[in-house]
């Protein structure tokens, strides 16, 4: 939870990056808005697996089902939004489209290749740094609140915020923010394979209340990015979208009371 919180967040540090215009009004895509509407479709349900009985006969909670399933069709909703689009943005000036440059079949294998390589680097690195972050719970007495919401959220979203600006550097502007949106998004079967391996009833009910101020704030920050996205501000604090100064926001007050209660 609280890495889909930083890496909304990082949308607001690429807005600052892009200086021609507000990154949100630069990338506007009818894909990106339904992302950012499955995001918090997605983000509600473990809030409400909370609030629901805990049911001991199950090795899973239902609601855990429902997640795939909503993040499958979100998908299907996703692909057909983009085959078939019934909403275009309004083309100004600032606006950037991602046009794909064809490539010959062995540099497109080749690519995928890397692609599959780094993903796999990157699945390692993050087994070893969860390993790490228990190592200094146990020896600081940090709280898991703490280090799993904020140093190891920061820790394993590193990729995306480099991600989100080597898409921006290339003029991949959807990208750019796609990625935020499309990875949150699996992050949610993340949610639903931990309460799946978890050896008790269900991991939500064990969760300390003040985990799921990460979900809340998520819902929160990906809300006002799609205000963002829909109002399309040119220019606005800092020549960045009012939307990119309230995420910053709202995930620095987060960060300070977070701190003090955890």
């Amino acid at each position: 939870m609280g890495s889909m919180a930083v890496n909304l967040a990082f949308l607001g540090v690429a807005d600052i990056i892009y200086r021609k215009a507000n990154l949100e009004h630069a990338a506007a895509s009818p894909v990106n808005l339904m992302l950012a509407g499955l995001l918090i479709a997605l983000l509600t349900l473990p809030l409400l697996a909370i609030l629901t009985p805990t049911f001991t006969d199950w090795s899973i909670h239902p609601i855990t089902p429902v997640i795939v399933t909503a993040y499958l069709f979100g998908l299907h909703l996703v692909h057909r939004t983009r085959e078939k689009p019934m909403w275009f943005p309004r083309i100004t000036r600032q606006t950037v489209s991602d046009e794909p440059e064809t490539q010959q079949s062995g540099a497109s294998i080749a690519l995928w290749l890397g692609f599959i390589g780094m993903a796999v680097v990157t699945g390692v690195a993050g087994w070893i740094l969860m390993e790490a972050a228990t190592g200094i719970i146990e020896q600081t007495g940090l709280s898991e609140t703490l280090v799993g919401g904020v140093f190891t959220a920061l820790a394993t979203s590193t990729p995306e915020l480099v991600t989100t600006i080597a898409a921006i550097r290339i003029g991949a502007l959807t990208l750019a923010v796609s990625n935020i949106f499309g990875t949150n998004c699996f992050n949610m079967l993340v949610v639903a394979a931990a309460d799946a391996v978890y050896p008790h009833a269900s991991i939500y009910h064990d969760m300390a209340p003040l985990q799921m101020v990460w979900g809340l704030v998520a819902i929160l920050m990906t809300a006002i990015l799609l205000l963002g996205m829909v109002r399309r501000e040119t220019y606005g604090i800092g020549r960045i979208g009012f939307e990119s100064a309230l995420i910053l926001g709202v995930y620095a007050v987060t960060l300070g009371v977070v701190a003090v209660i955890a």
